[in-house]
C-alpha cells in the first residue's frame, strides 16, 4: 500500500517528469511511459519495480482527480513557500522558528479539536490533502483500473508479437540503414549531427528500435526502424540538414518492395508518419532488447569500417 506521507513529502510532478501545468492528456502519456518502463512483468528481478509502479499509479490517480489535484497543489505550494522562507533565515532564527511553529501546531490542535474532529476552516493544506488521499483510497479509481487493464493488454500483445513475429514478416535487424554526412575528423560538432539531431529527423517517419553514432568515425551512424514503411520512407525522402545533407542507404540488400505507391510528392504514409501513444509504448517495450541491439550495431559498424579501411589501403 502506498503511504500518504510519501506523497506529502515528494513532488509527484517530478516523479512523472511533467510540468505542474500539464494537461490530463500529458499526465496520462507521462504515466504510461514511466509505468511501462518499471512494470513488474518487465522487471521480475527488481524488488522495487512493483512499489514504483504503485506510486506512479497513485500519482496518476491524484492528478486526474480535480479535487485531489487542487488539494495537492495547495499543499505543494505551501511547502515551497515555507522552504523559501526558511532559506532566508539564518541558522539561529531557523531553530527559533521551528520551535515556535511546533508550539503553534500543538496549541492549534488542542484548540480546534471539537468532538473528535477538526474544524475544516482551520485545517492545513497537508491535512486537506490527506483527506483527499484517503477519499481516493476508499473510493477506488475506476479510471486507474481501466488504465492498468489497457496497459496489461498492451504488454501481452506486444510481447506476443515480439515472441511470435506474427505481426509482420519484417525483421528490422536484417534491414538496417547506414547514414553518412560530411564531417571533418577534427570537427567537434560532427558536421552538425548528433544523436538528438538524427532522432529529430528520423522519428517523423516512425519509431526507431536503435540509433547508434559511429564510435570511431565522424559522419556516420546506423539506424534500425521498427516498421518497414518507416525505414523505406526514410531512405527515400530524408536528406537531413540543408547546410550539410546526409544520405541513407541500406546495409546489405534492400527489403522487397511493399507495393505501396511512392508518389504524391514525398507525402509520408499515415502508418509511419506520426507517433501515437501506443507507438511510443511499443518503443518502450522494444527497449527490452535495445542494449544488446546497440552492442551488435556497434560491433557491425566497427567491422564495416575496418573492412573499408583495408580496401582503401
Amino acid at each position: 500500500m502506498v503511504d500518504v506521507k510519501k506523497f506529502s513529502d515528494i513532488d509527484i510532478y517530478g516523479l512523472l517528469e511533467i510540468d505542474i501545468a500539464a494537461t490530463e492528456q500529458e499526465i496520462r502519456k507521462a504515466y504510461r511511459k514511466k509505468a511501462l518502463q518499471c512494470h513488474p512483468d518487465k522487471n521480475p528481478d527488481n524488488p522495487k519495480a512493483a512499489q514504483l509502479f504503485q506510486e506512479l499509479s497513485k500519482a496518476l490517480e491524484i492528478l486526474i482527480d480535480v479535487s485531489a489535484r487542487a488539494a495537492y497543489d495547495r499543499m505543494l505550494n505551501a511547502k515551497k513557500a515555507a522552504q523559501l522562507r526558511t532559506k532566508q533565515l539564518d541558522s539561529k532564527r531557523q531553530k527559533l522558528k521551528a520551535d515556535l511553529e511546533e508550539r503553534e501546531r500543538l496549541a492549534k490542535e488542542a484548540a480546534t479539536t471539537i468532538g473528535g474532529y477538526k474544524k475544516a476552516a482551520n485545517k492545513t493544506p497537508e491535512e486537506l490533502f490527506q483527506e483527499e488521499f484517503e477519499r481516493l483510497r476508499k473510493e477506488g479509481s475506476k479510471l486507474i483500473k481501466e488504465e492498468q487493464e489497457l496497459m496489461r493488454r498492451q504488454l501481452q500483445e506486444e510481447l506476443r508479437m515480439m515472441q511470435t513475429g506474427s505481426a509482420s514478416n519484417w525483421d528490422p535487424a536484417q534491414h538496417r540503414i547506414k547514414i553518412r554526412w560530411k564531417a571533418d575528423k577534427t570537427d567537434p560538432e560532427n558536421g552538425g549531427y548528433s544523436e538528438e539531431v538524427l532522432r529529430k529527423f528520423l522519428s517523423k517517419y516512425g519509431d526507431l528500435n536503435a540509433l547508434v553514432m559511429s564510435p570511431r568515425k565522424t559522419g556516420s551512424a546506423l539506424v534500425e526502424f521498427r516498421t518497414k514503411d518507416a525505414a523505406e520512407m526514410a531512405v527515400t525522402y530524408e536528406k537531413g540538414r540543408l547546410d550539410n545533407p546526409c544520405t541513407l542507404e541500406w546495409v546489405g540488400e534492400a527489403p522487397a518492395q511493399s507495393g505501396k505507391s511512392k508518389g504524391g510528392g514525398g507525402r509520408v504514409a499515415s502508418s509511419g508518419s506520426t507517433i501515437t501513444d501506443r507507438d511510443y509504448e511499443s518503443l518502450v517495450l522494444r527497449q527490452l532488447r535495445q542494449a544488446e541491439e546497440r552492442k551488435r550495431l556497434i560491433e557491425q559498424m566497427m567491422k564495416e569500417e575496418a573492412a573499408e579501411n583495408e580496401s582503401a589501403t
